[in-house]
């Protein structure tokens, strides 16, 4: 099985306890947080990586570490993956996790690119209009590029809608040079 199926079924499997917990957001700080240490602290890296620390050690000090912080829930979870030895999966499991609950929120992600920042009420424009064109809840991620000129181009997933004045001024360049 391909590491992607293996981290969406513990995904799913995170998603599902979370959801009887009723603690969809403290379930995702967690597993977000455990993949930010993971991919930081080289110390945690290596103790969830070394083969020779056995995986009731690890479950052991993960199970003191977390005692009282996070749900008993999600501390047996981890422990499962970790029995599993797929703690090292944490990673694309809290990115699974975000799109699972995305995907059943109705929530899709925008990368925006602006010619410059933007004002607050700007922004919640934006994602205002983009929400009602899409039908879905847009989460716009801005970048600045002073090269588009002005307008905006909005990317979801493979769909590109490019609305920037570099674009449609080649556009009528091409129509003048026919």
């Amino acid at each position: 099985m391909q590491s992607s199926a293996i981290s969406r079924n513990y995904a799913d499997a995170l998603l599902t306890l979370a959801t009887k917990e009723n603690g969809r957001d403290s379930f995702g700080a967690y597993i977000n947080g455990l993949a930010d240490v993971l991919e930081h602290d080289q110390t945690f890296h290596r103790f969830l990586a070394a083969p020779q620390v056995s995986e009731v050690k690890k479950n052991e000090v993960l199970g003191k570490a977390l005692d009282g912080k996070a749900p008993a829930l999600f501390v047996r979870f981890l422990q499962k993956m970790v029995s599993n030895r797929r703690q090292m999966l944490i990673r694309e499991v809290a990115e699974e996790y975000n799109d699972l609950r995305d995907e059943q929120e109705g929530r899709v992600h925008a990368r925006v690119t602006v010619s410059r920042e933007m004002s607050d009420a700007d922004r919640d424009a934006l994602a205002a209009s983009l929400t009602q064109a899409i039908g879905k809840t847009v989460v716009p991620h801005l970048h600045v590029n002073p090269a588009i000129l002005g307008g905006v181009i909005v990317r979801i997933g493979d769909t590109v809608m490019d609305g920037s004045v570099r674009r449609r001024l080649s556009v009528l360049k091409a129509g003048m040079t026919r």
